[in-house]
């Protein structure tokens, strides 16, 4: 039996859309088992596919078309923390599973960038799959069939401050909110912000982040599906986060703090209830994962 640990994580950081991501103290934990049938179950009580379309399942079964081996059935256990839809990574998490955990049956033949390849054809973009896989700050790059992928560790002196609100926004109906086209002016923006961002949690400048991790290519669309979302930000900014951005697609919204920055933390629980339009968002304070995925 393989036991495969995958964090969550918070994609776009900002300005980095569809190229940025980072990983964090949240795990969905999956145990994988070769078996005569499909056997998939959850050991949490949360709702998931129990047949061939579950995702560990598809992920899992990719692993063995690539490798032209048979896979007769599978059993599969998850237990899912990470909250689905709400921009965390949970599909990241599936696919990661699957992948590491059908390599691991297998004898492990893959390299790590023939699995986050698999696991970004899949996806659809990496800038989840890969802080996924490979932990902490994540910059990458899908270029002809090939990812490729820089990773940082994350200082322990910054937390996250994740804004969950208790509706989800699918990834679908975010990534359909988007313009078709963008202005020269609005890539370049991006494209210089996202690489500050980069700098920035490199050289451990935080101050920096404020201004890197504005964007204009997809936020600005975005928010208005997620109701309060303004007013979180603006709670966050004034509470004196590093950087408030929406967490992939959404709706969650992350701010970058300080880890002793105990005040924020506690400040910003009493204020979310101050408002009806915040209340429906809970607060959960999490920090880096810079391990990744962890295969037993």
């Amino acid at each position: 039996m393989i036991k495969v640990t995958v964090p969550a994580t918070s994609a776009n950081v900002g300005a980095g859309f569809d190229a940025l991501g980072l990983a964090l103290s949240l795990h969905n934990t999956v145990t994988l088992e070769e078996s005569g049938r499909i056997d998939i179950q959850s050991s949490d009580g949360s709702l998931i596919p129990t047949g061939t379309s579950n995702l560990v399942y598809r992920s899992a079964r990719a692993v063995f078309d690539q490798l032209g081996q048979p896979l007769p059935g599978i059993c599969i256990r998850q237990e899912n923390p990470i909250p689905m839809a709400r921009g965390l990574g949970s599909s990241s998490a599936c696919i990661v599973a699957g992948i590491l955990g059908a390599n691991a049956l297998l004898g492990s033949p893959l390299t790590p960038r023939q699995m986050l390849t698999l696991a970004t054809s899949i996806e659809g973009h990496p800038d989840n799959v890969a802080p996924a896989m490979l932990g902490g700050f994540v910059t990458s790059v899908y270029d002809e069939g090939q990812v490729y992928s820089a990773r940082k560790a994350i200082n322990e002196e910054l937390a996250f401050a994740a804004f969950i609100p208790n509706f989800k926004l699918l990834t679908e109906k975010a990534r359909a909110a988007l313009p078709k086209t963008v202005e020269r002016t609005d890539a370049v923006y991006n494209l210089s912000r996202a690489a500050l961002a980069t700098a920035a949690f490199c050289d451990g400048d935080y101050e920096l982040l404020k201004v890197a991790t504005k964007d204009a290519l997809h936020q600005q669309y975005r928010l208005p599906l997620i109701p309060g979302g303004e007013r979180v930000f603006e709670l966050a900014w004034d509470l004196g986060a590093y950087a408030v951005y929406i967490s992939g697609a959404g709706p969650t919204i992350m701010a970058v703090v300080h880890r002793e920055n105990s005040d924020f933390f506690a400040r910003a629980e009493e204020a979310l209830m101050q408002q009806p339009e915040t209340m429906a968002f809970s607060l959960r304070r999490m920090v880096a994962d810079n391990r990744g995925a962890v295969v037993e």
